[in-house]
């Protein structure tokens, strides 16, 4: 994978932290092209990677075998129309793999510009941002199954990839894994706001809450058991850990965070609309 050729329309900090992930994968710099409107963010992307760096987005689809779409949802339109133009008169443009990370816009946005290019739209999250993100992405019917493999391992740079066959369960994953960073920012706000209310320094209590949800969540991933049994394994009858989570049990906790996914799902599916 690291033969290819990869390219980037927008340099904002998921590109810049994509792109971080694939050069220390393997891929060359000399093998990466980057587009950006912005000339103090052109010249820090090319000062810190070393890679080609300009302002003409269809150069960068045709010099790249694979283009990472990540500009802002306002402007993918005028973006796309733009390289729809120019692939009139020089296809070439149009022919990659496309994988879109633009929040909230689907496959059929980008293929009513380039109808012939093949997608793939994928939902990322903001952990990527230190190569702990979780993404999720779906393939237009154009795509190969090379083309599957190829997103994985460029999203596979900066944390987990899964597939799905329905574009639409991307809401879901939205709702969970694309907001689900800030539920788990407010559980260590208040875990650290317990520990300071019994006395801990903050600085301690925000640390000890902070690794105290990455080791679980490391639990979880590496010794696949399933979490009821992993909480099990540390309640012992009559503890100190039952009592705490009984007091969560009658804040409705579990109910709240089921919740708070559903709403965001549905907040996407609006969006969408």
């Amino acid at each position: 994978m690291m033969s290819l050729k990869v390219g980037f329309i927008g340099g904002g900090m998921m590109a810049e932290a994509m792109l971080g992930g694939l050069l220390k994968g393997g891929l060359q710099a000399c093998n990466s092209h980057v587009s950006e409107p912005d000339a103090k963010r052109r010249k820090f992307l090319a000062d810190t990677f070393k890679v080609v760096v300009g302002e003409d987005n269809a150069e960068v689809c045709k010099s790249s075998d694979v283009v990472v779409m990540a500009v802002k949802p306002q402007v993918l339109d005028v973006v796309l129309k733009d390289l729809a133009e120019k692939a009139k008169s020089d296809p070439a443009i149009a022919n990659m793999l496309l994988i879109s990370i633009v929040a909230g816009k689907t496959i059929d946005t980008v293929a009513k510009y380039l109808p012939n290019t093949r997608i793939a739209r994928v939902m990322p999250n903001t952990p990527a941002l230190v190569g702990a993100g979780a993404s999720v992405f779906v393939l237009s019917p154009y795509c190969n199954p090379e083309d599957g493999k190829t997103v994985e391992a460029v999203m596979g740079c900066c944390g987990i990839v899964e597939q799905l066959g329905d574009e639409k369960l991307l809401d879901a994953v939205t709702g969970l894994s694309g907001s689900g960073p800030a539920y788990v920012y407010l559980m260590i706000e208040a875990l650290s706001d317990g520990g300071v209310r019994m006395g801990l320094p903050r600085p301690i209590a925000t640390r000890l809450a902070a690794q105290t949800v990455m080791g679980a969540g490391k639990m979880v991933m590496e010794t696949q058991e399933h979490p009821g049994k992993l909480k099990d394994n540390v309640t012992s009858p009559g503890g100190t850990t039952i009592a705490g989570v009984h007091a969560l049990e009658s804040g409705a906790f579990r109910g709240t965070i089921i919740n708070a996914v559903e709403a965001a799902t549905k907040r996407s599916q609006d969006l969408g609309k």
